[in-house]
C-alpha cells in the first residue's frame, strides 16, 4: 500500500515540475533554472551529507556522483532548454518514454529479465500517453525536432540512472544516495550560475522573484525531496515499477488544464484508462 502512496505523491510533485520550470524560464535562462534548482536541492540536503559521507565507501560515492549527473544535472539542463519551445504537456508525454528506456538499458547492459506481462503493461501505458496527447503530439513535434531529441536524450539518461542505482546502490540508504548525489554537485551548480552571470544580474522585480521562488521550490520539493522518495520507492518496488511514475505525470497536466477551464474529452478518458491498466500490469507480484 505504501508504494502506491509514494507513487501518487511523486506523480503530483514531478507532474508540477514542468509548470515550475516554465515559470522559472520567464526571467531566467535554461542554465540558470537548472543550476538554481540543483543548488537548492543540494543545500537542503546538506545537513544529511556528513553522515552519508562517513557511512558510505568510495564506490558508493562515485556511483552517487554518476547518478547525480545522469539523473538530475544533465537531464535538468536538457529539459529546461527544450521547454523554451515545447509546452509542458508535450514535455510530459515525451518523459513518459522513461520506462521503455529503463527496460531497454536493463535488458541490454544489466541482464534484467522482463516478463511478457510487464512488457505488455509498458506498451499499454505508453499507448495511453500517446492517446492522451495525440493532437498535441502531431502539432508540436513537427515544429521542434531538435528540442524533442533533447527530451528523449534526457529520458535515456533516466533509464541509465535507474539501472545503475538499482545495481550498484541497492544497499545504500535512499537519503544517503540523494544527499551524496546532489550535495557533491553543488560546486558545479555554483560555477554554472556564476558563468551565466546569475549573481550579477539579480533583480528586484516581482517577475524575477517569482521565477526564483518557483525554481527554488522545484529544487527543494521536486528534486531533493522527490529524489529521496524515488529511491525509497525503487528499493521497495524495483526499477521498472518506479520508472512508471512518469506515466502519471499527464494526470497532473490534465488537472492544471481543468483549473484553467479546459474540458476533458474522450481522448483524455481513453488515455487515462490505458495508463492505469499499464501501471497495474507492471505492479510488483509480491508485497514488499
Amino acid at each position: 500500500m505504501i508504494q502506491w502512496v509514494i507513487f501518487i505523491f511523486l506523480c503530483l510533485i514531478w507532474g508540477s515540475s514542468f509548470m515550475l520550470m516554465k515559470l522559472g524560464l520567464v526571467s531566467l535562462n535554461p542554465y540558470e533554472v537548472a543550476g538554481l534548482r540543483l543548488l537548492s536541492a543540494g543545500l537542503v540536503l546538506l545537513p544529511f551529507f556528513p553522515k552519508a559521507w562517513k557511512k558510505t565507501n568510495r564506490a558508493t560515492k562515485i556511483y552517487s556522483v554518476l547518478i547525480g549527473l545522469m539523473g538530475s544535472f544533465i537531464p535538468g539542463i536538457l529539459f529546461c532548454i527544450a521547454q523554451t519551445s515545447l509546452n509542458s504537456s508535450y514535455a510530459a508525454i515525451l518523459n513518459a518514454t522513461t520506462p521503455l528506456f529503463v527496460m531497454i538499458v536493463g535488458y541490454l547492459f544489466f541482464k534484467t529479465t522482463i516478463s511478457w506481462v510487464q512488457f505488455f503493461g509498458i506498451v499499454v501505458g505508453f499507448l495511453g500517453v500517446v492517446v492522451l496527447f495525440a493532437h498535441q503530439l502531431g502539432v508540436t513535434a513537427g515544429g521542434f525536432p531538435y528540442k524533442v531529441f533533447l527530451v528523449l536524450l534526457a529520458t535515456i539518461m533516466y533509464g541509465i540512472n535507474v539501472n545503475v542505482a538499482n545495481r550498484y546502490l541497492k544497499f545504500a540508504g535512499p537519503l544517503e544516495v540523494a544527499s551524496l548525489s546532489l550535495v557533491l554537485l553543488t560546486p558545479v551548480d555554483l560555477v554554472m550560475l556564476q558563468y551565466q552571470g546569475f549573481f550579477s544580474h539579480i533583480q528586484t522585480s516581482p517577475a524575477f522573484f517569482q521565477s526564483v521562488a518557483a525554481v527554488m521550490f522545484l529544487g527543494i520539493a521536486g528534486t531533493a525531496f522527490a529524489t529521496w522518495l524515488f529511491y525509497v520507492l525503487m528499493k521497495r518496488s524495483g526499477p521498472l515499477f518506479s520508472s512508471m511514475v512518469t506515466y502519471g505525470l499527464p494526470f497532473v497536466a490534465i488537472g492544471w488544464g481543468l483549473l484553467a477551464g479546459e474540458t476533458v474529452n474522450r481522448y483524455y478518458l481513453g488515455g487515462l484508462t490505458l495508463i492505469l491498466m499499464g501501471v497495474y500490469l507492471t505492479r510488483p507480484k509480491k508485497s514488499p
